[in-house]
């Protein structure tokens, strides 16, 4: 056996327990099974899923760092209420990171399918009046374009705003403006240019692609304003 030769194959990341709880929770709060505003009950959730409350604990701590859970000063855990300030303010960093992640992603067979999947999953959530289940879909289309970029540091702080964001979709934006179908148009140009070989003009469309909702919670923001300077 030469000194270069592996003994062991390499074991396969094992979540922990916070981080297994942590995903159920977080698919409830995107799902919106769990609600804005909604108390997160250490001794109900662990209840429901089996475990002790130590895992629900550090699970929701994990959470409130990524911004789906808020903390009240009586260290009440609530699910995030976003207003369209908090819009603006996601769509702003991801209009920063994201165009630059899927300029430099490795886009493959499997992230290609998964992109063509999310979209799909999408129209059927559309067609269905599920607006919960198209923001998931969402999620996942934008995570298959620039999960494959070489900075791991990016990949982890988009996923956090993409979480917001789907939070966002379904609590925020469709609700106020009739976006949807606009933005499934956009997103299939996205991946149609990203596949024919122009992930640099792929990058340039996405960004306008999010700036085009950041000028629209802008838009709602000013309008609020107004309302309320004019009562």
């Amino acid at each position: 056996m030469t000194e270069s030769s592996t003994i062991l194959d390499p074991l396969p990341k094992v979540q922990s327990r916070s981080e297994v709880v942590a995903a159920a929770i977080r698919e409830a709060i995107l799902s919106q099974r769990m609600r804005p505003g909604d108390t997160l009950v250490e001794r109900r959730i662990a209840e429901d899923l089996g475990v002790s409350k130590t895992p629900v604990r550090e699970a929701l701590i994990m959470l409130q760092q990524s911004g789906l859970v808020t903390s009240a000063a009586n260290r009440r855990m609530t699910v995030a209420s976003l207003t369209f300030e908090d819009v603006v303010h996601i769509y702003e960093e991801r209009a920063l990171l994201e165009p630059w992640a899927v300029r430099k992603a490795d886009l493959t067979e499997d992230s290609v399918r998964l992109a063509e999947e999310a979209l799909d999953r999408a129209t059927r959530a559309r067609a269905e009046d599920n607006g919960a289940e198209a923001a998931l879909a969402n999620r996942a289309f934008h995570r298959a374009l620039y999960a494959s970029c070489s900075n791991p540091l990016i990949v982890r702080s988009l996923d956090g705003l993409q979480d917001l964001t789907a939070l966002a979709t379904a609590t925020v934006v469709w609700q106020n403006w009739g976006s949807a179908d606009l933005e499934h148009d956009e997103h299939r140009e996205i991946l149609r240019t990203a596949l024919s070989g122009n992930q640099d003009e792929a990058g340039s469309l996405l960004e306008a692609h999010i700036r085009r909702s950041i000028t629209s919670a802008r838009e709602h923001l000013a309008a609020a304003d107004d309302s309320t300077g004019s009562s």
